[in-house]
């Protein structure tokens, strides 16, 4: 059991049954006693071989307490020998029980020959244990450093928190106990003295794992150490202890600075400077020494560069590039000899130097660091770089004249440094870059880089001439010299080694902003809503104007309150320098519906004009012209703000009246003749107006064919367009006529009139007053008085009623329904008359339920017939003159409900022409579709009555047979003895 982190398996039981694993469940769990516990005779537990270890146990698969796939094997103990050898007869009893119980199994149920060796195979194929692991291989320390083995357990049972013992042997045969996480008088007498002062010590590290920690070791702790833990697993497998090997080692490693340490090198950024260290080790192993430089700055420690045991550079964070460049570089010197060289040095560079090396050992491939030393080599200075750069502190110049500004530049350093001068512009006096406009730049390499009209001169070598030619005012503001040095560094490359930035000198550009006046005027002011409102916008007396200046205006709009009320402007619109035109909220729909238009009709005017002028349109309206002036870069600035006076668009707005009068030229005329009306129409407020006339009918008062009902008969638009509204009449389809007379008079003729014409006709006007040229509002609307279309007649009175002989049928039955006319009044030639007949069916108790048309046959004897949901047919006949039948075949239930016929009557006046007569309607009668009882259960009856007939029989029929040849018993007649009877005397 002593691999170094090897799986060993100490013994497999098994039981095969129903059990849902292959484990054998041990009689008692293998634990150490709790906490505190001691064993029964006194004294303290004791375990043989070590702490960790467990009584020897052996399974015996030979002879088993039952056979078949439930057999459990039998369990000895190492010591019960004696024991079963004295127990004969124990065996005995068992063995006569175990034949017993042989007899009384059936024979189906044989023994099962027992195989460890499988068995053994199977499980160590299938099961998992728990596995402690310490690291593999060989541990190598240095005398005096310090000792940190780790052990951790997995795949265990029982509570998470894991406990460990460990043991140290020297030669690793006899271990000795060391410490343990549990018990505190597990460790042996000789380490208890190093545990108390701490350099040997348990860190728990997790549930499941730890670390043995030993500080300053010594030649006299090198040996095996193993790790063990207590077993709290419901089964036993796995491996419970791990052992590592630990080598210590002599200190031959020997770290010093070559030469000795210096107190300070002080250098100028840019010179070169080297550092040695030498490094050398007597190890009786084969190791390798890893070397890395660093730099402490404050509390900042940066690695520069570093040589890695297996022989390989690494350059530290931030010196990538220098290392690349070959500006930082390691190298050896002789056999121990390590110089850090930098070819220019830069003010990071400044700090303490140290030297540290480790010594590393290679073990099965892993590489260990064994001990690591240091040693401070120097304390590196950079001088910084004096430089200054200086600027005449204020200029003023005329505009279009030229700027001349010098920059003088002071510094210390005489080598070869290259300067770099930059100019830069700002608006407000602050130097940060991000707010800076750099105007030109001469480079290290003597290059200029600037626009056209700035030039950059170097007239000395310590004087930057920098000239702005043709100013304007945007060169006004706060100008800038920045310098940097520049040091060539290694591989040509180069490195800045100062700058500076100058004092802000203030330049401040005269020049003469434009005079001028601005004048606003409205050419045309509305005195109604949606008239046309158009304002000017004029300049006037300029004076100094330039042929580089350019003028823009916006509008605004106030609206109109009290004066000690602040109303804010809204702004219309704005032009900009480059004659882009943007809406405010106010304005930007309707102007991009045309309805706003913003116009520039000179160099000199612009307008701006309301197409539709609305109530909310009224307010105060005034401009804003802008004098734009263009730069070098031909971009233009604005440079002046001249507002107008305020005009003041108002109207007193006034409700619009409409007035519609109608009169009948012939009041009194006969059916057949033409019904003529006149609408004269009166407005005020509304300008230019335009009416559009419709003509309405609605029935008299006494009329309850359809009360409160207005009909539409034909409309006449502003644009004089006729339209017949809802006239059906299809025979007078041309009997209607709407002309206009005058613009505000209208006439209304209908021929030959009807009965059925009767009622009160009115005209509707709108009036409508035109927007944008071709579109029109409707501006108001009225009604005139109603002139009655009254026939005074003495003609026939028409009458309807519902007959039928069957108002209760059954489902099936022919329904007939007749409609009976009666003429009351003067007597009519049959020919003279006509009738449409409608039937409507109300299809519930009541008449709470809307009519549904079902038939109807009209005068010329067409019959249109509605469709239904369900099977019964209908039919319309005309029996006779005055009657009128309607069948229903094949009658349902849905067919019940309340029937009724509506008639319109047609008479042919004296003229030859029909006249339509007022639609009446018959009282409703009820009709009732009833179930046929009889034929609707007899055939269910008939087909019960014949199932239970057949079922009667086949159940007879059934009994008999089972009664006569299944159930049927033989008797057997007891024979009785035939004895004489003796007579009394012989007995």
């Amino acid at each position: 059991m002593g691999g170094a982190g090897g799986r060993a398996l100490r013994f497999f039981p098994f039981a095969f049954g129903k059990r849902s694993g292959l484990h054998t469940r041990l009689g008692g769990r293998l634990r150490r006693p709790a906490r505190g516990a001691r064993p029964a005779g006194g004294g303290r537990w004791r375990r043989a071989r070590g702490r960790g270890a467990r009584p020897p146990q052996r399974w015996d698969f030979s002879a088993r307490e039952e056979s078949g796939a439930g057999a459990r094997p039998r369990r000895r103990s190492a010591d019960s020998g004696a024991a079963g050898a004295g127990g004969g007869g124990g065996g005995e009893a068992a063995g006569k029980e175990e034949a017993g119980d042989s007899r009384s199994r059936p024979a189906s149920m044989g023994r099962l020959a027992p195989r460890p060796l499988l068995l053994a195979l199977l499980s160590l194929a299938l099961c998992r244990g728990r596995v402690v692991r310490v690291p593999t291989g060989s541990l190598v320390r240095v005398v005096g450093t310090e000792l940190v083995i780790p052990c951790n357990v997995s795949d265990y049972d029982g509570p998470s928190e894991q406990n460990f013992d460990w043991s140290f042997s020297s030669s690793g045969s006899s271990f000795v106990e060391l410490a343990s996480t549990w018990e505190a008088g597990f460790p042996a007498q000789l380490y208890r003295e190093r545990l108390q002062r701490g350099e040997i010590l348990l860190r728990r590290t997790a549930n499941d794992a730890v670390e043995l920690h030993i500080k300053n070791i010594q030649p006299t702790d090198q040996g095996h150490y193993k790790c063990s833990t207590p077993s709290t697993d419901a089964t036993v497998q796995g491996n419970y202890e791990d052992t590592v090997q630990v080598k210590v080692l002599a200190d031959a490693l020997r770290v010093a600075a070559s030469p000795q340490p210096s107190p300070g090198l002080s250098l100028r950024e840019g010179e070169p400077f080297s550092l040695r260290c030498s490094a050398a080790t007597a190890s009786p192993l084969h190791t390798h020494l890893a070397l890395q430089w660093e730099l402490r700055r404050g509390p900042v420690q940066r690695n520069v560069l570093s040589l890695s045991h297996e022989g390989r550079f690494r350059p530290g964070p931030g010196y990538e590039q220098r290392y690349h460049s070959g500006d930082v570089r390691l190298d050896t010197v002789g056999s121990d000899g390590y110089r850090l060289a930098v070819s220019r040095a830069l003010s990071a560079d400044q700090g303490s130097y140290r030297c540290v090396v480790s010594e590393w050992i290679g073990e099965q491939g892993n590489w260990q660091e064994i001990q690591e030393k240091s040693v401070d080599v120097a304390t590196v200075v950079i001088q910084p770089t004096v430089l200054r750069a200086t600027v005449a502190r204020n200029v003023s110049v005329a505009e279009g004249k030229e700027l001349d500004l010098t920059c003088n530049i002071t510094t210390d350093r005489v080598d070869d440094v290259r300067p770099e001068v930059t100019w830069y512009s700002s608006r407000t006096p602050d130097s940060s870059l991000p707010g800076l406009h750099m105007l030109a730049r001469l480079d290290r390499d003597s290059l200029v880089h600037s626009s056209p009209h700035v030039a950059l001169s170097h007239v000395d070598p310590r004087s930057y001439h920098l000239l702005v030619r043709d100013v304007s005012k945007e060169n006004s503001g706060y100008y800038f010299c920045h310098v940097a040095l520049w040091a060539p560094g290694h591989n040509r490359s180069w490195h800045k080694v100062a700058e500076a930035m100058s004092a802000p000198t203030g330049v401040d550009v005269t020049w003469l902003e434009p005079d001028y006046q601005v004048y606003l005027n409205a050419s045309k002011v509305p005195e109604f809503s949606d008239d046309l409102t158009e304002l000017e916008c004029r300049i006037v007396d300029k004076k100094s104007m330039e042929a580089n200046v350019r003028f823009t205006v916006s509008w605004y709009y106030r609206m109109n309150r009290r004066s000690d009320d602040v109303v804010a402007s809204e702004l219309l619109a704005v032009m900009n320098g480059d004659w882009t035109l943007k809406y405010g909220e106010r304005s930007k729909q309707r102007a991009q519906d045309g309805d706003f238009i913003f116009a520039k009709e000179h160099t000199d005017t612009f307008s701006f004009r309301i197409q539709r002028t609305t109530e909310e349109d009224r307010g105060n309206y005034y401009c804003v012209v802008s004098a734009w002036t263009k730069q070098r870069n031909d971009s233009w600035v604005k440079s002046k703000d001249v507002f107008s006076k305020p005009i003041n668009i108002f109207w007193v707005s006034e409700d619009s009246v409409l007035v519609v009068k109608a009169r009948q030229p012939k009041p009194f005329f006969a059916a057949g003749n033409t019904f003529e009306m006149t609408c004269k129409v009166s407005s005020k407020n509304i300008k230019s107006p335009r009416y559009s006339v419709l003509i309405t009918a609605e029935k008299p008062v006494g009329d309850l064919s359809s009360p409160n009902e207005t009909k539409y008969i034909i409309s006449l638009d502003q644009d004089s367009v006729v339209k017949l509204e809802n006239w059906t009449d299809a025979s007078r389809v041309d009997g209607v006529v709407l002309e206009k007379v005058q613009e505000d008079e209208f006439r209304y003729r209908m021929y030959q009139t009807q009965v059925s014409d009767a009622g009160l006709y009115r005209c509707v006007v709108t009036a409508w007053s035109p927007v944008r040229g071709s579109l029109w509002r409707e501006a108001a609307t009225s009604l005139s008085n109603p002139i009655e279309i009254d026939f005074q007649t003495s003609g026939p009175i028409f009458n309807a009623s519902v007959h039928s002989d069957t108002p209760s049928v059954i489902r099936g039955d022919l329904i007939k329904l007749f409609c009976i006319i009666t003429v009351e009044g003067a007597a009519l030639d049959p020919d003279d008359m006509a009738f449409d007949v409608s039937w409507f069916a109300v299809h519930s108790f009541g008449l709470d339920k809307a009519p549904v048309l079902l038939s109807s046959l009209d005068r010329k004897g067409i019959v249109n017939t509605a469709r239904r949901d369900w099977k019964s047919d209908l039919s319309l006949e005309r029996v006779s003159v005055l009657e009128f039948l309607l069948q229903v075949h094949g009658s349902e239930d849905q067919d019940f409900g309340n029937y009724y016929c509506s008639v319109t009557p047609w008479v042919k006046s004296p003229t030859g022409s029909w006249q339509k007569e007022a639609e009446i309607h018959s009282k409703p009668i009820f009709i009732t579709v009833k179930m046929d009882v009889l034929n609707a259960f007899k055939y269910p009856l008939l087909i019960g009555v014949g199932l239970s007939t057949v079922i009667g029989l086949l159940s007879c029929l059934i009994g008999y047979c089972s009664s006569h040849w299944c159930c049927k018993k033989e008797v057997q007649e007891t024979r009785r003895e035939r004895r004489r009877l003796m007579s009394m005397e012989m007995d």
